[in-house]
């Protein structure tokens, strides 16, 4: 199929806005759905590229479309069909990107669905498939009947491989999740799923369903590169992409009631008069047992992106990994979509307590997640799985200690915040999980703290000490360090700063008369002390 045969399609309304005829004439490989700024990383040579735009604002615009369009470029796609209900129209800034740049561009009209175009492609390109030893017609017909019947991904899979008899294929996210399995396919550890499929020793085709983040992506994976035709495995890839938009667009009816629960325990401040008991059973959580509460926010480096939004996608992931873990390490086939939607549970077996999560959003905005029955140990393990999914994007995270009950959960979401603070602090260009209970010592607790409020209670502290432009306070400085890592020990301040001790007195009286703290006292020293890491 070629870009000029989906332009002459009058039931998609495209509206051609530059091309050359020689660039209508490139043939379609395939079709890519991004809304990333820089979707290099995501698009091969041949594929169609369906963006909505939300990348794109009026400040800055010109530079953003340029860097969107170069990138389309340099990955070979064949075409842009852009979007209008985002903005109205195709910004102009883009038009012109793609003219300089010569990739062609459509506009989509706001009342075409972007699923429509990718089967428009799809049907195109794979309409001979029987003589392409593809998937048959009463296949195909079955699967069409799954899709209306809003079947999940373990049943696509189990009707799209039945003909073959015996394929293992999986579908896993890129965190290395099982999310649907082939009857007897054997379970497959998430690290080990992620080198499998990062190793290339067996056959994988990407899940493009529209409008995911990075850690909603998913992926079709068969151990075995001889288990299928390629144009078959992209054609089950595209049903179940059609599989995940569907269960994307079905209404949460779960969803506000997780965000009411987030709301209440950012105002509860650890009190349970039962609204929290009842708010869990709405959630479809237990309403007694141990809990964990888990806060998150991301960090984009491209402009146009929801954080929020990939902050909950990112909680969404963990918890279905921990989920997923409770049920024996198999598939966790309600998706991700159901874990936001409220809550999802799954039993290990006879004697093992069922795993619940809920995701949702707290009134300042931050993702938040409750978690119960939850594995001890889990997060060294899943965090970092997560976390390498979208390797363009920062995600911090803050855990509590196990809460007793639900009375407990308003100072367990208070922890984690804290414990979220902290990773930022820490770590603000890297991701990080920082659980509360590490916050072991002055130097560890003080991370949490604002860094407003750290940089204020420093200067207090120490005051002219801090002009460190001046070479006597820098002295006086250092000295000071020393002093206190050795302990108050005069001789060892001197011995490790090559002084006599009596200077080593000098320049403590003029620390005391510049800051007001007396060295003798343990109470000026702890001020003098976390003052210093506050820096």
């Amino acid at each position: 199929m070629h870009v000029e045969h989906l332009l002459e399609d009058a039931s998609l309304g495209l509206r051609l806005l530059w091309a050359q005829d020689a660039l209508l004439r490139r043939e379609i490989s395939g079709v890519t759905v991004t809304d990333l700024e820089d979707p290099a990383r995501f698009v091969r040579p041949g594929e169609l590229v369906l963006s909505g735009l939300v990348w794109w604002t009026p400040e800055g615009g010109s530079g953003r479309a340029e860097r969107f369009v170069s990138a389309l470029k340099d990955a070979g796609a064949a075409a842009l069909l852009a979007g209008e209900e985002t903005h109205g129209s195709v910004p102009d800034d883009l038009i012109e990107a793609c003219e300089r740049h010569r990739v062609p561009v459509a506009g989509v009209p706001a009342h075409i669905m972007f699923r429509s175009i990718t089967d428009t492609v799809y049907l195109r390109q794979w309409g001979g498939l029987s003589r392409h030893h593809v998937l048959p017609e009463n296949t195909r017909v079955r699967l069409s009947r799954l899709l209306a019947q809003e079947a999940g991904p373990d049943a696509v899979l189990a009707a799209a491989f039945a003909h073959l008899g015996g394929t293992t294929a999986y579908v896993l996210t890129p965190s290395g999740r099982t999310v649907a399995a082939t009857a007897g396919a054997p379970a497959v550890p998430a690290r080990e799923a992620v080198a499998l499929v990062a190793d290339g020793s067996g056959v994988t085709a990407s899940v493009d369903a529209g409008g995911l983040s990075p850690y909603g992506r998913r992926l079709l994976y068969l151990p075995d590169p001889d288990g299928a035709p390629p144009r078959m495995l992209h054609e089950v890839a595209a049903v179940l992409a059609h599989c995940q938009e569907d269960g994307a667009r079905r209404p949460a009816a779960g969803a506000r009631a997780v965000d009411e629960l987030g709301a209440l325990l950012a105002a509860a401040g650890g009190r349970e008069d039962g609204t929290v008991r009842a708010a869990l059973r709405r959630c479809g959580l237990p309403e007694t047992g141990l809990y964990q509460v888990i806060v998150a926010d991301v960090v984009a480096r491209e402009p146009g992106q929801s954080e929020v939004l990939l902050a909950e996608s990112a909680l969404t992931e963990v918890a279905g990994h921990l989920v997923g873990e409770a049920g024996g390490g198999g598939a966790a086939d309600a998706g991700a979509e159901a874990i936001g939607a409220g809550g999802v549970d799954r039993s290990a077996g006879e004697g093992t307590p069922a795993v619940a999560a809920a995701v949702g959003r707290l009134p300042d905005g931050c993702a938040f997640a409750v978690l119960s029955g939850g594995p001890d140990g889990w997060a060294q393990e899943v965090w970092p799985l997560v976390a390498d999914c979208a390797p363009g994007l920062v995600l911090h995270g803050g855990i509590c200690a196990s809460a007793a009950g639900a009375e407990d959960l308003g100072g367990a979401l208070a922890q984690a915040r804290y414990a979220l603070a902290s990773a930022r602090s820490r770590a603000p260009d890297a991701s990080r999980l920082t659980d509360a209970r590490s916050l072991a010592g002055p130097d560890a607790l003080l991370t949490g703290v604002p860094a407003d409020v750290r940089a204020a209670f420093s200067h207090t502290v120490l005051g002219p000490l801090l002009d460190t432009g001046r070479p006597a306070m820098a002295v006086l400085l250092s000295t000071l360090e020393t002093f206190l890592a050795c302990d108050g020990s005069w001789a060892r301040t001197a011995q490790e700063l090559h002084l006599h001790v009596n200077t080593v007195h000098y320049r403590a009286e003029r620390i005391e008369r510049l800051t007001g703290r007396d060295l003798s006292r343990l109470r000026d020293r702890l001020d003098l002390w976390a003052a210093l890491l506050c820096r």
